[in-house]
C-alpha cells in the first residue's frame, strides 16, 4: 500500500505549523480543550435552536443588532437625562492602511482564481480541469443536500474535528492517501493514452 510514513503532497511543515501555530491551531487541534469544546457545544447548540424554531442567521443578526442598538440607544438617552456617563464604545472606523490591505489581498485571490479559470479555458493543464471540476460537483452535491446555514455549522464541526482527527493518525492517512493519488495518476495516464491512441485511428 505505500509506506505510511510518506508525507502528503511532500511537506516538511506539521500540521500545527500549516494552520498557523497560534492560538487559533491550539484551539482547531484541541490543544486547548475547553475553548474547542466550548466551540464544539455552541455550535451543536445554535443548529438546534435554528432547526427547532425555523430560524435563520439574517434573522439572527438582525434581533441582535436591533437589541444591542436599542440598549445603547437608552443607555445615551438615560445617561444625558440622569447626568451619567454615556456608554464606553470606541469610534468605528475603518483605516486607510486596513482598506488598502484589503483591496490588495482581495485582488491577489481574485486574480489568482481568474488565471486559473484561463488556463483551463485554453486547455493548458488538463489535471488542473480535473481537479476543479471535481471540487466544482463536490460543492453542488453538498449545496444539493443542504441548506447554506447547515453548511456553515457542518464546516465549523469539520474544521473542529479533521484535522484533529489528521494530526492524530497522519502516518497511516498519508500513506492510504499517496496510495490512492498514484493509483489515479496511473488511471488517468491510461485514459489518456488510449485517448491518444483513438484520436490516431480516426485521422
Amino acid at each position: 500500500m505505500g509506506s505510511c510514513s510518506d508525507k502528503l503532497f511532500k511537506r516538511e511543515r506539521t500540521v500545527h505549523e500549516i494552520l498557523g501555530g497560534g492560538i487559533i491551531a491550539d484551539v482547531i487541534l484541541w490543544r486547548n480543550k475547553n475553548v474547542s469544546v466550548g466551540i464544539v457545544t455552541v455550535t451543536i447548540s445554535s443548529w438546534m435552536v435554528f432547526e427547532s424554531f425555523a430560524y435563520t442567521i439574517l434573522t439572527l443578526l438582525s434581533s441582535v443588532l436591533l437589541l444591542l442598538l436599542s440598549i445603547l440607544f437608552l443607555w445615551s438617552k438615560s445617561a444625558s437625562i440622569l447626568n451619567r456617563p454615556s456608554p464606553p464604545l470606541p469610534e468605528f472606523q475603518i483605516s486607510e492602511e486596513m482598506a488598502e490591505e484589503a483591496s490588495k489581498l482581495l485582488r491577489f485571490h481574485v486574480n489568482k482564481l481568474l488565471q486559473v479559470t484561463y488556463d483551463i479555458a485554453l486547455g493548458r493543464d488538463s489535471e488542473l480541469f480535473i481537479k476543479v471540476a471535481v471540487y466544482l460537483f463536490l460543492i453542488s452535491l453538498v449545496g444539493s443536500l443542504m441548506d447554506f446555514q447547515t453548511l456553515c455549522h457542518t464546516g465549523v464541526l469539520v474544521v473542529m474535528t479533521v484535522p484533529a482527527f489528521y494530526e492524530r493518525y497522519e502516518d497511516c492517512i498519508d500513506g492510504t492517501l499517496a496510495f490512492i493519488y498514484n493509483k489515479a495518476k496511473e488511471l488517468y495516464h491510461r485514459f489518456e493514452i488510449r485517448s491518444y491512441l483513438i484520436k490516431k485511428k480516426l485521422s
